[in-house]
């Protein structure tokens, strides 16, 4: 078999199925903003549709050419890169906070959320060590503390902000890449246990923490507080019934469900799409991560290999728990639903991460 020549079809089809299908629900979601009297819809629509979609796939070709293996050798840079970008929010002037987290960079009137590269940097980071140790990483000195060693900084800073979701994202994505390397079981055990250890602590000085997951145990709780979002979500997931309201004939998003652009567009997705379409979705993002780990088998080196696992899980996990969340099986975290909420560094990065997993499949066998 020729290699080096085409892009795995069926995972550009599924990412062209979840980009132009975002696309529409996002237009659907913005009338109800719109019609909530928002002053601010041309910037939001700018934002997403020109920053996020256009530059993203402007990136996405960019990444889908280059050979994913020089990214090897900048794994470092790019990750310390990631680190200052995200730490550059706690400039004054410069960075900015919104929505209880100072997560924004605002320079020369567009605003970015650097933790986005932090996502795609431990991942490319993570590949990059863990191949080169992988005759030693059942040692804890090289496999459990290099693992600890890369995620202590993006630990810190997402903490800080706070901004726990891409925290998640970037935990569970780098112990994926670590867990296909071939961690031994005695480190995944350390690792869960160590994890239940420090959500208690974090729970316990964060009380937002403990309330959000207080609602996810008891969603009746604070209907009108820190309830009210997944009151708001499943009330118009329900409403959708089998087949939905129809595209655009969503009620919800013009009254009183929180930020349907945002990270509650599933919701909107549901009420307008019914059962049959939200399953749909989640249906696609599976065969997406799947495809993604298929293409992960294929690989000639280790480091593609590993690098296709951590971009599927990133892209896939943050999917899953942003509809978990909106389903009550998850607490609410702020995390978008890929490729299609609202945010146009969001977009931007994972579809240059998307366009990095198109460039392992074409040098697959």
């Amino acid at each position: 078999m020729k290699r080096g020549v085409h892009i795995d079809r069926p995972l550009a089809f599924l990412l062209a199925l979840l980009v132009a299908g975002g696309a529409l629900m996002f237009a659907s979601a913005a009338f109800g903003l719109l019609a909530r009297g928002a002053t601010h819809m041309t910037s939001v629509a700018f934002n997403h549709l020109v920053l996020g979609v256009g530059l993203g796939l402007v990136g996405l070709l960019i990444t889908t050419r280059i050979e994913y293996r020089i990214w090897r050798r900048f794994a470092p840079h790019l990750f310390v890169l990631a680190c200052i970008a995200t730490a550059a929010v706690f400039i004054p002037h410069i960075g900015f906070e919104h929505g209880g987290g100072r997560r924004w960079l605002s320079i020369a009137g567009f605003t970015f959320q650097p933790a986005e590269t932090l996502k795609i940097g431990a991942v490319i980071l993570a590949a990059a060590y863990f191949s080169l140790i992988k005759d030693r990483i059942g040692q804890i000195r090289y496999g459990l503390l290099g693992l600890f060693a890369i995620l202590a900084v993006p630990v810190g800073l997402l903490i800080m902000q706070p901004d726990l979701g891409t925290l998640g994202i970037v935990v569970i994505s780098t112990i994926a890449v670590y867990f296909a390397a071939g961690a031994p079981w005695r480190d995944i055990l350390i690792i869960i246990l160590g994890g239940i250890i420090a959500l208690g602590i974090l729970a316990y000085m964060r009380p937002y923490v403990m309330d959000r997951v207080t609602v996810f145990l008891n969603p009746s709780h604070a209907p009108q507080a820190e309830g009210y979002q997944i009151k708001q979500a499943l009330i118009a997931i329900g409403s959708g019934g089998i087949f939905g309201r129809g595209l655009g004939q969503g009620v919800q998003k013009f009254t009183y469900l929180p930020e349907p652009m945002g990270d509650s567009i599933f919701a909107v997705l549901g009420e307008e799409l019914g059962f049959v379409g939200a399953s749909g979705l989640v249906i696609v993002f599976l065969l997406f991560a799947l495809r993604g780990y298929a293409v992960a088998t294929r690989t000639q080196d280790l480091f593609g290999g590993l690098l296709a696992i951590g971009i599927s899980t990133y892209l896939g996990a943050e999917a899953f728990v942003n509809i978990a969340a909106m389903l009550g099986l998850a607490p609410l975290t702020g995390i978008p639903l890929t490729f299609i909420s609202q945010g146009g560094s969001a977009m931007l990065v994972s579809l240059a991460s998307a366009g990095i997993l198109l460039n392992i499949s074409r040098r697959s066998s």
